[in-house]
């Protein structure tokens, strides 16, 4: 029989914010491990847009929320409404997990630990290697932010030369500055710079959304790229397997599908939340097989 939830007046409640949230597998996942754990907790999700963010935040405070996950538009609107953020979360300048501690809410992004997390559960070695990134946006930002925090030595960040390819540029200088990585940004069309980058590389992560529907049969990496003792990570999920991680196994490469950052950056939020840790192999079965 399936574990479920038992809401009574104590229920500590925990919550999504953001629009749309009614696609969103975080309510089902959660209360999922929150009766597998059995503990008193109830995650729900409601649907907020930026300018209904304040009265959101002093709702959570009124109400004793235990704390809350935050999704698009409101990971940077959120920052203005906390008391405190964690160094992650500051440099990134966005927030995708709330802690509610005594009287104040910190503001965490697990997005970049949760990905680092499932590289370590994975054995790969990055500290004090370089590593190579393709993708700047939401997640990709969020990683290599958290990579340069973790211990890597230099990180190269290839992007397409978009509207927002300048801001970037200054994001990651910004990043270098205050971590002491050199963090460089590359037009991703330049090909012969990625074969270099991940050729002096130890990890290569794909931040695109590249390998997802429509693009399942795409890969943002050539094939003879691939090296010996190159670790292959990837943020896509759906599907399980993308050509890029096929690609790596059948070469014998260590590889770490997109589906270990969702499940590890869920699970780094319970752990905020409850002090117990999430039943990711419960979880990955129930929802991700």
């Amino acid at each position: 029989m399936e574990p479920t939830l038992n809401i009574s007046g104590h229920t500590k409640m925990v919550c999504l914010i953001g629009s749309p949230v009614e696609h969103s597998m975080s309510p089902a996942m959660h209360n999922a491990a929150f009766a597998k754990l059995g503990v008193d907790y109830c995650y729900l999700a409601f649907d907020v847009q930026p300018e209904q963010l304040e009265t959101a935040i002093k709702g959570l405070r009124e109400l004793g929320f235990a704390g809350a996950n935050v999704t698009m538009p409101c990971k940077t609107h959120v920052l203005q409404y906390l008391d405190e953020l964690t160094p992650a979360a500051e440099l990134m300048g966005a927030v995708n997990t709330i802690e509610v501690k005594g009287d104040k809410l910190i503001g965490h992004n697990t997005d970049g630990a949760g990905f680092m997390r499932n590289l370590d559960n994975h054995g790969v070695d990055y500290k004090g290697k370089k590593i190579t990134i393709n993708g700047a946006g939401g997640a990709g930002s969020a990683i290599f932010t958290q990579a340069a925090l973790d211990g890597v030595t230099a990180i190269d960040v290839f992007n397409i030369k978009d509207d927002f390819f300048d801001s970037t540029a200054e994001r990651v200088k910004v990043l270098s500055e205050k971590t002491g990585v050199p963090v460089t940004l590359y037009d991703l069309a330049d090909r012969e710079q990625l074969r270099k980058s991940v050729s002096e590389s130890a990890v290569f992560i794909n931040a695109t959304r590249v390998g997802m529907p429509p693009l399942e049969d795409e890969c943002t990496l050539d094939e003879d790229m691939l090296h010996d003792g190159l670790a292959v990570a990837d943020t896509v999920y759906e599907p399980r397997e993308t050509k890029l991680i096929k690609m790596a196994k059948a070469h014998g490469l260590i590889t770490c599908p997109g589906v270990g950052m969702l499940l590890c950056q869920a699970a780094l939020g319970e752990e905020i939340w409850t002090g117990q840790a999430m039943p990711i192999d419960y979880i990955e079965e129930k929802f991700y097989k």
